[in-house]
């Protein structure tokens, strides 16, 4: 654990950059739910890294606006029992959540317009449904 977060295949985030605080995990855990520190808070400041291309940071810092406090990504993990095992789900999440957030942007999408025989399809589907529903209706008479 005392290396880096490997997020992409270029990027890998200093293990100095990265803090964990340890406290207990809420919840029904029996006898040790009160003694041990299970649960991980895993902060990473997003706005003060030196390990990313500026580019890269402003969209981070784009992308995940609502998610930071002063710069700061913070990741909580509490699911399994075991404090090992709520660091490196806490560090899976983070990583995937910054791959996602340095990805590039999708190429903008071309307008379409739907074919002759689309519109022709649609048109006769619409015949075809309302002639059965002029098919079920009873005659007032």
């Amino acid at each position: 654990m005392d290396d880096g977060l490997r997020v992409t295949d270029r990027w890998t985030v200093p293990a100095a950059e990265l803090r964990e605080r340890f406290s207990r995990s809420s919840g029904p855990g029996g006898q040790g739910v009160n003694t041990t520190d299970s649960r991980v808070e895993l902060s990473f400041d997003v706005a003060g890294t030196t390990s990313l291309p500026p580019v890269l940071r402003e969209r981070v810092l784009e992308r995940l606006a609502g998610r930071l406090v002063d710069g700061v990504l913070t990741i909580a993990a509490s699911e399994h029992r075991a404090q090992l095992a709520n660091r490196e789900a806490a560090r899976e999440r983070l990583a995937v959540l910054l791959r996602d957030a340095v990805a590039p942007p999708p190429p903008p999408r071309r307008p379409t317009r739907p074919s002759r025989g689309a519109k022709e399809r649609r048109l006769a589907d619409k015949k075809r449904q309302s002639q059965r529903k002029r098919d079920r209706r009873t005659d007032g008479d």
